[in-house]
């Protein structure tokens, strides 16, 4: 039975039944009943397995095929009516063609199957930052995913006037799941996201990349909001006040680990405090006091299994305990509990790996692949979704509709030089242009090609909706709406390097150091060194208690060093980046960040 009223879900719906054909339509309300048939139902089949229930209550495993574990990149489109708008960093087909190309494929897909009707919301239920989606998919694994990760069910729709067209339609069928056949695709200014033949979350948990950020991109640049790769966190003080960041990295940078931070003693001892509000992607809008307010759009967490463990983020595994699905990691077949690369140094002996081989664990991890690397029981992208209200340290403001005002934004890559471990732009426009350049530089694990730069404009190369450079106009003309309420923007870098590839900050949560820092400047309670690049830290305004040993005076002038030679070869490649990257490939970059570029390299002299 139909949840809502509202016509234009309703035409829409009947449009694709038509299309897909499927034997019965069954609308997702959330309640526990209905999941916990689809639960059993999904175990019926094989498609769904229950795990240790003592151990890992109300948990599920899942196994993808073997061609299907990863976003495809190369098979995701932005189709916007005109190709200017959709811009270098995405791939483009007229929306008409691409529309003609997959239809066919739609025909009588679900024949035999049934569809699911999810209506879901993008943040907290009655938030003004808020937005519904609907997604029509042939598969038990995401809507028990989608579950996890959105405000699922009927509970969606009071998001939703009756007669509003403001929704985004979703259809998603995993088909054959024939990787020659699959595609990701938003049509922006449709509000409309098509996933055909793949069932890996990334792919067809249409909420998460595909909504939250391509297609909430667009709207909030059409709309005058932003739509982020941010986690968001609370720093609560110990006199009680709590100050809120978002913060932007590329993969592999630790943004989960940040987002969930563990104090170290020192400051845990004064009565400091870290909340987490979202590990992945921030929607922030002005408020009604001028201020930039955030909302975790999602409800869960989807996060790489592998590394993940009590040291690296107790945090994280904790949310894993209950009521969480996990995807392509290994089973330890003695106690039906969950394994991964990382978790510990003992692989179950009696496993089963990710593509569901009966192995012994550690004979199996000790042999080479056929790539000449170690044999893995996990896939190295395998996940865990959890529920947001398992994290131990899940901030109370987490469900208010109104979101957390943002004080300091943050953004950060992995380098080995160059980039000091934390400065502060000048101004919005000049920490506009930081974002911009954003980049990692590649390890031997990645390419072969060590130290070559990866660039990832404020983190959100792959989903950046529409035209690089309208969307760096959008930040921009944020900063000109928010005005002096603007938040202050940074920069970090955790992964300096000495002369034989060390790493000389300790990272994790030490990592609190220099939030601490950022947060001072945001309340004007520290001075800095104004620099070519923007302002640092004074050395003793950092805090190494506790790890002097660690990070001597010679250590901490190293990490806040600007050396004018390397950031003059920044400066010539960000040049290059913008005129080869993006201009020459029909981007359009603002002046402004090229008037930033010219004055870094005049402060350089």
């Amino acid at each position: 039975m139909a949840l809502t009223k509202n016509p234009n879900v309703l035409k829409w719906i009947d449009e694709m039944t038509a299309l897909t054909k499927p034997d019965k339509v069954v609308w997702i309300d959330g309640s526990k009943a209905q999941l916990d048939a689809l639960t059993e139902e999904a175990i019926s089949t094989g498609e769904m397995k229950r795990l240790n229930e003592d151990k890992f209550p109300g948990c599920l495993y899942h196994r993808t095929k073997p061609n299907d574990v990863a976003r495809v990149e190369d098979r995701t489109f932005i189709c916007s009516r005109k190709k200017e708008n959709a811009g270098p960093t995405n791939n483009w087909m007229d929306p008409k063609e691409m529309y003609a190309m997959l239809t066919p494929m739609y025909d009588g897909v679900m024949k035999g199957r049934t569809m699911y009707v999810i209506p879901y919301s993008m943040g907290p239920i009655g938030s003004p930052i808020a937005k519904v989606g609907v997604e029509l998919t042939d598969s038990i694994y995401v809507v028990l995913n989608m579950n996890i990760m959105t405000r699922m069910g009927e509970q969606a729709f009071k998001n939703l006037p009756d007669d509003s067209n403001d929704f985004v339609r979703g259809l998603h069928s995993k088909a054959d799941v024939d990787p020659e056949k699959r595609y990701i695709v938003q049509f922006p200014e449709d509000n409309t996201i098509w996933s055909i033949n793949s069932a890996y979350g990334g792919n067809v948990l249409l909420g998460k990349k595909c909504f939250a950020l391509r297609i909430a991109s667009y709207q909030g640049w059409k709309e005058g909001w932003m739509a982020e790769h941010m986690l968001i966190l609370g720093v609560k003080k110990p006199d009680g006040d709590i100050k809120y960041v978002a913060a932007a990295f590329p993969s592999a940078c630790g943004k989960t680990n940040l987002a969930m931070l563990i104090p170290p003693a020192v400051y845990k001892e004064a009565g400091y405090e870290v909340f987490t509000v979202g590990d992945d992607i921030a929607w922030m809008k002005p408020g009604p006091d001028g201020r930039l307010y955030a909302i975790n759009p999602e409800n869960g967490f989807f996060g790489v299994a592998p590394g993940t463990n009590a040291k690296s983020n107790f945090n994280a595994l904790e949310c894993t305990k209950k009521n969480a699905i996990f995807t392509n990691v290994a089973i330890n077949l003695d106690d039906n509990t969950v394994w991964w690369e990382g978790l510990d140094k003992n692989p179950p002996e009696n496993a089963e790996e990710w593509k569901g081989a009966k192995v012994n664990g550690k004979e199996f991890t000790a042999q080479m692949g056929a790539d000449g690397k170690p044999q893995k029981l996990a896939h190295p992208n395998s996940r865990f979704t959890a529920p947001a209200e398992n994290c131990p340290c899940l901030s109370s403001e987490f469900n208010n509709p109104q979101g957390v005002p943002i004080s300091a934004i943050i953004f950060g890559g992995r380098r080995a030089s160059t980039t000091p471990l934390v400065y502060q732009s000048f101004d919005w426009n000049h920490g506009t242009y930081v974002g911009s350049a954003v980049s990692s530089e590649t390890t031997a694990a990645a390419t072969g090609a060590v130290g070559v730069l990866r660039h990832d404009p404020m983190a959100m190369k792959p989903f950046i909706g529409y035209n690089v450079g309208d969307y760096w106009q959008h930040w921009l003309d944020m900063g000109k709406t928010l005005g002096d309420k603007a938040p202050k923007i940074f920069n970090v870098n955790w992964f300096h390097q000495d002369a034989d590839g060390n790493f000389i900050w300790p990272g994790f949560g030490d990592n609190m150091r220099v939030l601490d820092w950022i947060i001072k400047r945001c309340e004007g309670k520290v001075d800095a060194t104004e620099t070519a690049i923007g302002y640092l830290p004074k050395p003793e305004d950092i805090n190494v208690t506790g790890i002097e040993d660690e990070v001597t005076p010679a250590i901490m002038d190293q990490l806040l060093e600007v050396n004018k030679d390397l950031w003059t070869k920044e400066v010539a490649e960000m040049r290059r980046y913008y005129a080869e990257d993006i201009e020459a490939k029909g981007g359009n970059v603002p002046a402004e960040l090229k008037a930033q570029l010219d004055n870094i390299e005049k402060r350089l002299g």
